[in-house]
């Protein structure tokens, strides 16, 4: 099955926050508050900028940092579990079997995983996957639906 896909540019961080604060609202907009997003990109590509306004979005009001270390940085909002996950570091895969990985994924849980492909068969499959592409202007994302319900993330986002 073929999902759709959009392209953006931002050429400043003001410009990442519109996008992700129109895809926060999609995602809010869903019947089921739910949602796995991959965010794939080089080293300070914007992944971690992305997350900030995405989190923000919903609501939190305070510093939103990378889990390098940690893996991930969970915030509890009123509405809803935001999990972000940094997987740079990650040694193993299998360690994400042994922290639990799966309690993250489901109703009231939004995951937002940079360096997915380092966590191998132990992610649940993306409902988004956002490439962020370096360029001398700034950023390049593309944004792919993986599921119906990233498709209709995407019909719902203003960023289309």
């Amino acid at each position: 099955m073929s999902y759709p896909e959009t392209s953006f540019f931002a050429s400043a961080p003001e410009e990442t926050a519109v996008l992700a604060q129109d895809l926060a609202q999609a995602v809010a907009a869903l019947s089921s508050k739910e949602a796995v997003i991959f965010l794939d990109g080089d080293l300070g590509a914007g992944k971690t900028t992305f997350s900030r306004y995405f989190i923000q979005s919903f609501g939190h009001e305070g510093s939103v940092k990378s889990p390098t270390y940690t893996l991930v940085e969970p915030y509890e909002l009123d509405s809803i579990s935001i999990y972000h996950f940094d997987l740079y570091r990650l040694a193993d895969p299998e360690e994400l079997e042994f922290m639990g990985i799966r309690d993250y994924f489901g109703e009231g849980n939004i995951a937002l995983i940079e360096w997915s492909e380092k966590g191998g068969q132990f992610l649940a499959m993306p409902d988004l996957v956002i490439d962020i592409d370096i360029t001398s202007a700034g950023r390049q994302f593309l944004v792919q639906a993986r599921s119906v319900k990233g498709a209709k993330i995407l019909q719902n986002c203003k960023c289309v």
